[in-house]
């Protein structure tokens, strides 16, 4: 995502007062915003990963994970991170709550689905590198936009 406010980029902005966020309080938080839901049925899974690679997408290899009510058009998740560094994020709407990112019988996701940076997925998930964006002190706000295969 580049750094901008045309609703697709990560930059800094400030984030509702009220807002819980997971994580012990930091100076650095993380407001992801999931554009485009379909609906507002389940809920929304957003992972974050920190900048190791091999932990991007890894089983066990998430730094921490928010599942909030989804709330189409937009759903919002709030991290407090450890430290400003590189990290990446996967999401998915979890439409039917059942804790588990969907896939048909030949393996397409039957569920949206979303990566920092907007990163590319045409063929299988797309690299770290792909998805990495930086955080700094303060706020960073990470707008992403849903998709849906069918």
């Amino acid at each position: 995502m580049s750094a901008d406010d045309s609703g697709g980029g990560a930059g800094a902005g400030v984030a509702s007062p009220g807002r819980t966020c997971e994580g012990r309080p930091t100076g650095v938080r993380l407001i992801v915003q999931v554009a485009r839901l379909k609906s507002s049925q389940g809920e929304v899974a957003v992972t974050v990963y920190p900048s190791d690679p091999r932990r991007f997408l890894a089983p066990h290899g998430k730094l921490m994970r928010v599942r909030a009510r989804a709330d189409a058009p937009v759903t919002e998740a709030c991290f407090y991170l450890p430290k400003p560094d590189a990290y990446a994020v996967a999401v998915y709407h979890d439409a039917n709550a059942n804790r588990d990112f969907d896939r048909n019988t030949v393996g397409l996701p039957v569920e949206g689905f979303a990566f920092s940076n907007d990163a590319p997925s045409k063929v299988g998930a797309p690299t770290f590198q792909a998805a990495r964006f930086t955080v700094r002190p303060g706020d960073t706000v990470l707008r992403v936009k849903m998709r849906y295969v069918r």
